[in-house]
């Protein structure tokens, strides 16, 4: 149902929204007249092809041909959708959004979730406390000290310690009002199952506050102190809590991941912390060693590119590789951090410093080298048998390569490291990927998240892109043009929808705004929307232009006429019908305007 509150809200959060300001934050631009170039922030180049005219209030890259209007790039540059960049934009801007009226299920669950936030913030503070001021925690400050956590350390990530009793949490909040079911439905405690009443879920553990990217408790991670198991307890899941949706650290990582260009991706709270305090700042941390592909497109929110540092053993390791099967395909740069000697970066860090483990990050491996070490180093190749598997083993990530030159150079690598011939390898990898493979080394172009395409660009293009433009300022030109090319005489399909759409605005009396028009518009649309928006029109004045561009239309529009009734003519003679007489002296009333057009 169509909300008028909602269009005022994205009117107010367009007009202040400042599409120059927000796109400099992400990319250097210089001023050329009315518009500013730079290097694309969507593809790689060296040469700016990036454009951006605020008074139009359009991007558009004439390289990969992005294009959009503040919200569209917001929504490339974060990868998030269209009307989440509206409220992130709006979040920024201070401007609430309209509410609709909610169902009573729905404020029933809104006071839910404001009451398992408060009370985890309760929880946090309770173990904290006991850590830091009771000797109850006495055995989690020797742990800590241990670890050579620092009490700075413990501070800043507010990390505690639940006391070696069954019920200390569940009866000192009981006594504070706080009702039994948010401590089940926020997984702090366990209903008894011999006898009434509830225990403690953490017990004689050191605590881990977990909190969403706006660092807000959504649940608590609890260490052992011994070789007891589980060692790693976790909050079940929760209306607040969803292991696949969040990375530990987050929320203090992603300037500094913004800053890097790079996320480091860890296995556990401990390692995250620990790498933090050694002083790597965009370091987070997926909740055991399930990486996932929501955890993947929320750091791409932040960088192109992700690094994993897993543990080094067997199982750190299978985890990396499954890590990297969900990371593969997304457009991000991947790289793996290898520490050696079968560590864990936090044991790592203890052992060597931080600057030893800064130099394992500046030396880490890309995806396609990582996995050709990995499977040469556990597979024997040695066998027939054992080369087919290690060779189906690289296939998956060989396909990811997009570079002919890289893939070609892995490939001659894989070949002779199995002492394949280059032939097999090259034919497996065209049965595993169904496609054809390039056979020689071009040119090496990184594409973090777009790819430039050549287009071919014809005069009808061009025109049609100016009619697009001034249509867009003036309805009155669009009731002129269709009057002159009527919409079906459009060849080009995309500027057909932009227009068709245009003249339903139109008809319904609405201005063609470029929100409303994003929700309209098909992606290839706005992009050449933007682009006719965008476009320079050189020394012609924009009459000229539109007089130009009307006339190769219609001249394009009647040469498609005439050769309808040609051929029509043509048909009809042949069977003998004398209305083809009609039909030709129809295509030659075509033929003399064309004529009169060309001498215009």
């Amino acid at each position: 149902m169509h909300r008028e509150d909602m269009d005022e809200f994205v009117e107010q959060v367009t007009a202040q929204s400042d599409l120059l300001q927000i796109v400099q934050s992400y990319v250097p631009l210089k001023r050329k007249g009315n518009r500013y170039w730079g290097c694309c922030p969507f593809h790689g180049e060296k040469t700016p092809s990036f454009s951006v005219v605020p008074d139009k209030g359009f991007f558009y890259c004439f390289g990969c041909h992005a294009g959009g209007n503040v919200f569209k790039f917001l929504s490339l540059i974060e990868n998030i959708s269209y009307f989440e960049a509206i409220k992130l934009q709006a979040e920024k801007l201070g401007i609430p959004m309209p509410q609709r009226q909610k169902t009573p299920k729905e404020i029933a669950r809104d006071k839910e979730i404001a009451d398992l936030r408060k009370v985890n913030e309760m929880a946090r503070d309770f173990f904290h406390n006991c850590l830091t001021m009771t000797r109850l925690g006495e055995p989690g400050k020797a742990y800590f000290a241990s670890r050579a956590i620092s009490a700075e350390t413990i501070e800043e990530f507010k990390l505690g310690f639940a006391p070696h009793a069954w019920d200390k949490l569940s009866t000192a909040f009981l006594k504070r009002g706080v009702k039994q079911e948010f401590l089940l439905s926020g997984g702090l405690a366990a209903e008894r199952q011999n006898g009434d009443g509830i225990y403690d879920r953490f017990r004689n553990r050191i605590m881990i506050p977990i909190a969403d990217e706006r660092g807000r408790v959504v649940g608590f991670g609890g260490r052992v102190l011994d070789d007891s198991t589980p060692k790693y307890l976790n909050t079940p899941e929760t209306v607040l809590f969803n292991k696949r949706r969040i990375l530990f650290g987050l929320d203090r990582a992603g300037r500094a991941i913004k800053q890097a260009g790079y996320a480091i991706v860890v296995e556990g709270y401990m390692d995250a912390i620990s790498v933090f305090s050694a002083g790597v700042r965009n370091v987070v941390a997926s909740l055991g060693t399930a990486f996932t592909a929501e955890h993947c497109k929320l750091l791409l929110r932040y960088a192109s590119a992700i690094y994993f540092c897993y543990d080094s053993d067997d199982a750190g390791q299978k985890a990396t590789i499954r890590a990297l099967s969900i990371v593969q395909g997304t457009g991000a740069t991947v790289r793996v951090i290898v520490v050696p000697d079968g560590k864990d970066p936090d044991e790592y860090i203890r052992k060597h410093g931080a600057e030893a483990f800064a130099q394992l990050v500046k030396k880490a491996l890309p995806l396609v080298e990582y996995r050709l070490q990995y499977v040469l180093k556990h597979f024997d190749h040695d066998s027939l048998e054992g080369k087919v598997k290690a060779l189906h083993a690289m296939l998956p990530v060989l396909t990811g390569i997009r570079e002919p030159a890289v893939l070609g150079e892995y490939i001659k690598r894989l070949a002779q490291a199995l002492l394949l011939d280059e032939g097999i390898v090259r034919d497996e990898l065209r049965r595993f990927g169904h496609q054809p493979l390039p056979e020689d080394n071009g040119p090496v172009q990184r594409e973090p998240i777009r790819q430039a395409v050549r287009r071919t660009d014809t005069a009808l293009q061009r025109a049609g892109r100016i009619v697009i433009r001034l249509a867009a300022q003036d309805a009155g030109i669009l009731q002129h043009f269709t009057a002159m090319v009527p919409l079906e005489g459009v060849n080009d399909a995309v500027q057909r929808e932009i227009l068709t759409v245009l003249q339903e605005f139109m008809a319904q009396g609405k201005n063609s705004n470029d929100t409303e028009l994003a929700g309209r518009l098909s992606e290839a649309a706005m992009a050449e929307f933007s682009r006719a928006m965008v476009e320079d029109l050189g020394v012609l004045s924009e009459t000229e232009a539109y007089s130009n561009a009307v006339r190769v239309l219609r001249k394009a529009y009647l040469n498609m006429r005439y050769v309808e009734h040609s051929q029509r003519a043509a048909e009809l003679a042949r069977q003998g019908d004398t209305a083809y007489v009609a039909e030709l002296n129809q295509a030659q009333k075509i033929k003399s305007e064309m004529e009169e057009l060309q001498f215009e």
